[in-house]
């Protein structure tokens, strides 16, 4: 069983990201191949990189990287559920990839994108290049344009068929990519 991390990157007040990983939350926790777990980085409260020394020497001095660094290294696989601001990815995910690195190294992620007509796509596409930096591979997308149209006035998100068939073959492909990545880990 893989150790899937959900990581809702969304921090701002009046967000609406938490339906969105509620429900590939749940879709990931029907499938036995992942013991999943949401990490919501407002909860998590990192504060903007303050660590001396760089995140590849692992020599952190803050609680809070400690913390974050267990987090993250416990993990075989992600799911970063984002939103695209102004073409762009939120910066608490920028800030939370960037405190540390060796964590990351050879894991799947599947990205979870959502906005307007895009859809987050443009989010995605400037964040590919900090992925591959990072040493994390890209095993499926499932963009959402107008994502807005799928919350109801319960705040429950409710996907169409084709948001129904793209998640189980997203993480078809983090499993996949989890199995072939994982020896690469073992030091």
């Amino acid at each position: 069983m893989h150790k899937l991390k959900i990581i809702l990157a969304s921090t701002r007040e009046g967000r609406k990201g938490p339906a969105v990983a509620e429900w590939i939350t749940a879709v990931a926790q029907a499938d036995a191949r992942f013991d999943t777990e949401l990490v919501d980085l407002k909860v998590v409260n990192l504060p903007f990189l303050d660590e001396p020394n760089h995140p590849r020497l692992q020599q952190y001095t803050h609680a809070h990287t400690k913390a974050w660094s267990a987090k993250v290294d416990s993990a075989d696989a992600f799911i970063f559920v984002m939103p695209e601001y102004n073409y762009g990815y939120s910066a608490p995910l920028k800030n939370a990839i960037d405190f540390v690195f060796r964590e990351w190294n050879n894991k799947p992620v599947g990205l979870v994108s959502y906005g307007g007509v895009s859809g987050g796509l443009r989010a995605v596409h400037l964040l590919k290049p900090v992925l591959t930096a990072i040493q994390l591979t890209v095993a499926g997308e499932v963009p959402i344009p107008f994502f807005q149209n799928f919350i109801g006035e319960d705040g429950v998100f409710k996907p169409n068929e084709v948001l129904e068939k793209a998640a189980p073959r997203m993480l078809d492909g983090i499993a996949k990519w989890a199995e072939v990545l994982g020896p690469m880990r073992v030091s």
